[in-house]
Order: structure tokens, then C-alpha cells, then sequence
């Protein structure tokens, strides 16, 4: 095995992002598309505004907070589906690939873990729901520190529990900007480009560019 520990990214990683909007897509209509991905952008933007400005939420009121604003941008989808959204969203599907490559991993000897800004809780539903409870050693929350990625301290909590340098963590996420900050940290970066997006960050580039976790390893 190539690294002692595999760390994942958690939303848009492992877990579909737009799976949410998508179980209840009939009964939103034609501006579903948009609605999530205003959700998802809004739901990071404000993860950063609240890191720079040292003003603590966590992200699961910042993802209601973002379907809100969404929902307002969105006036053509119904806001009483507000409910059913946010209970989709803590179950949320994971992708088809992720828990034979986590396996797979975990069989090779690797730690498996995930890092996420994702609250505790959230992290545990998810996990739960994609039955990956048995495959992943460890869930780090960005909870235990109050701020978010790519806040250097967010990284470190994988190498001060596991007691490893940098080096000898392979990360994955599915989010340019995090690959970013983990590269920078010093972890061995694998960005998962499930959109087929241009690279950016380019003094900061991936150890590896896969269009999903097949090949990670």
C-alpha cells in the first residue's frame, strides 16, 4: 500500500451533493437544476465567510440557511418541500464506486477516514445511510475546531491522530479548492474531477486527476 491513510472528502466525494434535490426533482420541476447547485454554492460560500470572519456556524445551519436562500432565488419550487429536502440531504446517496474502492483500501492495510467540514452528526447519518460505517476507521469533523477548510488546523487534525507526516496521507476530494489547501498542507492529493472542470490553482496541482475513485490507490 502506497500511503498509510486515505483520507476522503466527504460531500461531492463520497456522497452526491444533488442526490437531495434529485429524489424529489417531479415535485420541484424544471428549476431543480438550479436549485441545487445555488444550494451547494451558497452552502460553501458561507462555510468561507464564516471561517475568514471567525463568526462560528455549523454547517448544517449553514446548509439550511443556503436551501433558504436557494428556495428564494428558486421561486418556482415549492417551499414546503423545505422539510423533505433537509432530511434527504442527511441521507444522502453515496456514489456507486465508493464503497468497493473504500474496501478495497482498507483490505491493503490502509487507515480509511474521513475529513470533512460536515458536522458530526451529519457525517454519522450519511455514513450510516451509505452502510460505510463498517469501512471507514475514522470521521473527522471540522466541529472539534470551529472553523473550516482550508484552515490548515482542519488538515492537521488527520496527521496529530494518526501521527503520521504529511506525506504519508493520500487526500481526496472532489472540490479543486480543498485539493488546494491539502497540497499546500503537505498530503498527497488526488482531485476526483466528476465534472470534467478546468484545473485552477495551478502552483498548487494534484498529485493525481481521476473522473472518480476507481484508481485511487
Amino acid at each position: 500500500m502506497a500511503h498509510a491513510a486515505y483520507v476522503f472528502d466527504a460531500y461531492g466525494t463520497l456522497f452526491d451533493v444533488h442526490a437531495a434535490v434529485r429524489r424529489h426533482a417531479d415535485a420541484i420541476g424544471p428549476g431543480g437544476q438550479q436549485l441545487s447547485d445555488i444550494w451547494r454554492a451558497k452552502q460553501l460560500e458561507y462555510s468561507w465567510t464564516r471561517a475568514l470572519m471567525r463568526e462560528w456556524k455549523d454547517f448544517w445551519t449553514l446548509t439550511e440557511e443556503a436551501l433558504d436562500h436557494a428556495l428564494e432565488r428558486v421561486p418556482s419550487a415549492d417551499k414546503s418541500l423545505r422539510a423533505d429536502l433537509l432530511d434527504a440531504y442527511f441521507k444522502l446517496d453515496c456514489y456507486p464506486e465508493v464503497p468497493a474502492v473504500l474496501k478495497s483500501l482498507k483490505a491493503g492495510g490502509a487507515r480509511v477516514a474521513i475529513l470533512s467540514n460536515g458536522s458530526v452528526a451529519m457525517l454519522d447519518s450519511a455514513v450510516r445511510n451509505a452502510a460505510l460505517d463498517m469501512v471507514i476507521d475514522d470521521v473527522f469533523s471540522v466541529d472539534a475546531l470551529r472553523t473550516f477548510k482550508t484552515d490548515p488546523a482542519v488538515y492537521d487534525m488527520v496527521t496529530t491522530a494518526y501521527r503520521l507526516y504529511p506525506d504519508a496521507v493520500s487526500f481526496q476530494s472532489s472540490n479543486r479548492w480543498d485539493v488546494a489547501g491539502a497540497k499546500k498542507f503537505g498530503f498527497r492529493t488526488v482531485w476526483i474531477n466528476r465534472a470534467g472542470m478546468p484545473d485552477e490553482y495551478r502552483d498548487l496541482s494534484p498529485s493525481l486527476i481521476l473522473p472518480d475513485l476507481n484508481g485511487v490507490g
